[in-house]
């Protein structure tokens, strides 16, 4: 009776023809990989269907576990507008690898390049994910742990916003140094040769259904992430990406600290002879070749800036030794009103306004806006017209030229002119420096170290590049009393901005913060002696070298550099 009972359900099941017995089995290459390298997954699937393969992290996201507060707010106020709610939960790292790429979207044209206010420069192509309505039911079958339309929005989020790219996932499909998208739906790149199906490969016998497919896991996966493997809607397997070099827990990349001590060396001795651009060349180094990112539910941001933040008080502290008490050219006074201006708009202003309003998409083209402005007004001052009004300036290069080639003669170090105040007040102060006469506004630039210390904390970059240009241009001082005041200044209000991130929330990377440490110590030493090296005009030559270069950078004109 039983054999007979079983025979029938076999023969129903036949004549119901939806149900199959194809394998659908497979096998992957290492169930450990390192991040970077391919794994390859090999199995059968069911006659004349397309190949879905699924590679979802078992860690997963979701916006109320955001680790940033701010994000945390931001992520939920992008819900109403792309449709997911604030405990929509997918996988922080999904792939799908697909012989049917266009099932699940299409290649779309894009523009991109240059900041907000002109964007579109360059011309590129991306892949775009479909509507989850507009998915076919087998393609949302396949699809496996994304399963609904709140759980597709927030894919497509993560997928195709830059904030959402920064926060969430964190791989960054580039053009050049600019996000174009982060890679999900990937094919054979023989048969579809776009930039973002690079190292994936698919082997499929309709006839058969016989596959190998083989894909190259991110470069920047963190450490002993475990993976689940799907194929057409059933688990096939799973592996873990391990660690391939050394890893940055915050700044979520695979860096070798050598790497950052070198950045922070140049930076730090940039900054310690120019007085400026320091923080702004150690950020710029930070997003080029050290791609701090941020852990999951932080944008990189966040990470950058107080991380880069130390750079501003190791770098000056080393050269401002030199310049305070070997060679005693600190104004003393405008370096403690600019410094009680910095430490208000470091401390209370710059930190939250930072961390809501400038994530890494904003931050870079309002850096690149500040920048261009210093860099025009730096290279107005070295026009004939501003110097010749400048007397008093001239003449400090003067003797200053002139002490430099008796001391290099006598071979003696050089000696700087005395500084001595000639009359104290808070709207005039009066002071002479190697013989010439100079007057300031204090309280002036009080308000001015407000304005910077909210700009030193919000981009994590010292402030330095506006405050020497302001310097020059309302009180006409020399880059050698400058370069003083600025690096004092700086070290103020860094002491003021990383407890002021701290309070609400961000931290910096240990690992970059002790790196730039190290570097800026030294640089900060190789500086303050290079300084007395170069004139006046010289100097200011190659501060605006410096800033031009970063215009290009963070506007996205040249978005190779």
């Amino acid at each position: 009776m039983r054999k007979v009972v079983a025979l029938t359900i076999l023969v129903i099941l036949s004549l119901g023809a939806p149900i199959s017995f194809a394998e659908t089995k497979a096998v992957l290459s290492n169930d450990k990989v390192k991040a970077g390298q391919i794994i390859t997954i090999s199995g059968v699937i069911d006659e004349g269907d397309p190949l879905n393969i699924v590679i979802s992290s078992e860690p997963t996201f979701s916006p109320e576990n955001a680790a940033g507060p701010k994000e945390k707010v931001n992520l939920i106020e992008a819900a109403e507008q792309w449709d997911y709610t604030k405990d929509t939960c997918i996988p922080y790292l999904y792939y799908i690898i697909t012989s049917d790429p266009h099932s699940f979207g299409s290649v779309q044209d894009k523009r991109y390049g240059g900041a907000f206010f002109f964007k579109g420069l360059y011309r590129t192509q991306m892949f775009e994910l479909k509507k989850w309505q507009d998915l076919s039911e087998s393609v949302k079958k396949d699809s496996v742990v994304i399963n609904n339309q709140q759980q597709w929005n927030l894919l497509r989020y993560a997928h195709e916003n830059v904030y959402g790219i920064n926060t969430i996932g964190k791989e960054r499909t580039c053009r050049g140094k600019e996000v174009i998208f982060s890679r999900c739906v990937v094919s054979d790149y023989s048969d579809y040769p776009y930039y973002w199906n690079l190292g994936t490969r698919i082997q499929l016998d309709k006839k058969t259904g016989k596959y190998t497919a083989t894909f190259q896991t991110f470069r920047h996966t963190a450490p002993n992430t475990s993976f689940i493997v799907y194929a057409n809607g059933t688990q096939v397997g799973k592996f873990i990406v391990e660690p391939d070099g050394f890893w940055l827990s915050r700044g979520w990349r695979y860096k070798n600290p050598l790497l950052i001590v070198l950045c922070a060396i140049i930076a730090g001795t940039l900054y310690s002879m120019l007085g400026a651009s320091g923080g702004l060349i150690m950020a710029a180094l930070q997003v080029i070749f050290i791609g701090t990112a941020g852990p999951m539910g932080v944008d990189g941001a966040n990470v950058l800036k107080p991380s880069n933040l130390p750079l501003m008080f190791f770098a000056p502290l080393s050269g401002l030794y030199r310049y305070w008490f070997k060679e005693r050219r600190l104004v003393m006074p405008i370096a403690w009103f600019f410094a009680a201006g910095l430490l208000i708009g470091s401390f209370w202003i710059g930190p939250p306004l930072s961390a809501k309003y400038l994530n890494l998409t904003v931050y870079k083209p309002w850096l690149g806006v500040f920048v261009l402005i210093m860099a025009i007004r730096t290279v107005y001052e070295l026009s004939h017209k501003v110097m010749k009004k400048r007397e008093s300036v001239r003449k400090v290069t003067e003797a200053y030229s002139l002490e430099a080639k008796k001391a290099k003669e006598e071979g003696r170090e050089l000696k700087m002119g005395q500084i001595k105040t000639v009359k104290f007040g808070l709207f005039n102060y009066r002071f002479t420096f190697w013989g010439q006469h100079f007057k300031c506004n204090l309280v002036l630039f009080f308000f001015i170290g407000i304005f910077i210390g909210v700009v030193n904390a919000a981009f994590g970059i010292g402030g330095g590049f506006i405050l020497v240009p302001v310097m020059t241009m309302f009180a006409g001082l020399p880059m050698y009393l400058v370069v003083p005041i600025s690096l004092f200044a700086s070290i103020i209000g860094t002491i003021a901005a990383v407890p002021g991130y701290i309070l609400i929330g961000y931290y910096p990377d240990l690992w970059i913060v002790l790196s730039i440490v190290i570097g800026g110590t030294i640089g900060g030493q190789i500086g303050s002696k290079l300084n007395h090296c170069f004139s006046e005009k010289q100097l200011k030559i190659a501060l605006a070298s410096v800033l031009f270069f970063l215009v290009f950078r963070f506007l996205g004109i040249e978005i190779w550099i």
